[in-house]
């Protein structure tokens, strides 16, 4: 199998065009300089991981991020950056055949190969079967011998709009069917594209995966708010705030918290890698963040209503209480989805 440095060559880069790629990857993943050498070795001499990519109760926007919106690897790298031994929507055989490939490539890779789930699950058994199996069992299957499981998306991470009240087909997330793998969650409804390839670069360069934090997020981009790292920071703290969608304010660039941004609980690098090969993001195009990357985001029912004046008699000091609590365990937003449901 051919290393990722190979890949490069074969598709007409140079040396320079990897190293670029290598150094971009290193910094993106906060890791120090004097790992360049490392994890360019280890992009030059290893084979490029086996992934395994399982669709579920999803809508395909994932497997269409991962493609289209990455700003780490060229177009015609990406595809090849690994090596995907099956993927309903991007492989080339189907029926009987597609699901041979997956069943030799679980028993030639045993161990070694990456599951990536994208949609949530029903253990009930009733919803989603593929090959006349249900997506419990095709998942309980497929990562018995997995190194580790991926959760791409907020509905494999935390269930997302399939999981949203009334939730008819009983639908969870990836995490509360496996216990007893490593299971990464890179939530957004879609998620960042390159999250995900920044975090098979860290497990194949350095041979584990990045720092995850509570809820099983990489901490390099899950580790701080949108409000932390957003440019219209300064106009918020100034208390410049945009009251419409189109008004003065808002072509000013003005703050959109008053138009129901929930980027002060929201943990996500939209506005530092941004999308689209790092184009844009949400808040740059006008839109205020909705929270798509955070648990049960869809179940929220504010999603233009500003923080301040959120159903069920939530103040601001309950969302202040509820970011405190997440910067230190990652659980605010849990807690301030419970506030919202009536707990106490």
């Amino acid at each position: 199998m051919k290393t990722l440095f190979e890949v490069f060559k074969d598709k007409g880069y140079t040396r320079r065009d990897f190293l670029k790629f290598a150094t971009l990857t290193t910094a993106v993943l906060g890791l120090p300089p004097s790992l360049m050498p490392k994890v360019v070795k280890a992009l030059e001499t290893k084979p490029k991981p086996v992934v395994i990519w399982l669709e579920f109760q999803d809508c395909a926007g994932c497997s269409e991020s991962f493609i289209r919106s990455t700003s780490l690897l060229p177009t015609e790298v990406l595809l090849e950056f690994i090596s995907l031994e099956y993927h309903e929507t991007l492989m080339a055989p189907s029926g009987d055949y597609a699901e041979e490939s997956k069943r030799e490539a679980i028993e030639k890779y045993k161990g070694k190969y990456i599951l990536v789930v994208e949609g949530s699950v029903t253990p009930n058994g009733v919803y989603c079967t593929v090959g006349g199996k249900s997506n419990y069992e095709l998942l309980k299957e497929a990562a018995e011998n997995a190194a580790f499981v991926v959760s791409v998306g907020s509905c494999a991470s935390w269930g997302g709009i399939p999981k949203a009240s009334p939730n008819p087909t009983g639908a969870v997330p990836v995490y509360e069917v496996i216990k007893d793998k490593t299971v990464v969650n890179v939530p957004g409804c879609p998620p960042i594209g390159d999250v995900l390839v920044a975090t098979i670069v860290h497990y194949l360069a350095l041979g584990k995966l990045p720092p995850l934090d509570g809820l099983g997020r990489p901490k390099t981009f899950y580790g701080e708010t949108i409000h932390d790292r957003c440019y219209r920071r300064a106009f918020y703290n100034a208390g410049k705030f945009a009251e419409s969608f189109d008004d003065e304010k808002a072509r000013k660039g003005y703050c959109l918290y008053k138009l129901g941004c929930k980027g002060p609980i929201t943990r996500n690098a939209c506005p530092t890698i941004r999308w689209n090969g790092s184009l844009s993001f949400p808040i740059q195009s006008g839109h205020p963040c909705f929270g798509c990357s955070e648990p049960d985001f869809w179940d929220r029912g504010f999603i233009y209503k500003p923080l301040s004046v959120v159903e069920e008699g939530i103040s601001f000091k309950d969302i202040a209480t509820g970011v405190a609590i997440g910067a230190a365990a990652g659980a605010g937003i849990a807690w301030i989805n419970k506030k919202l449901k009536g707990g106490k």
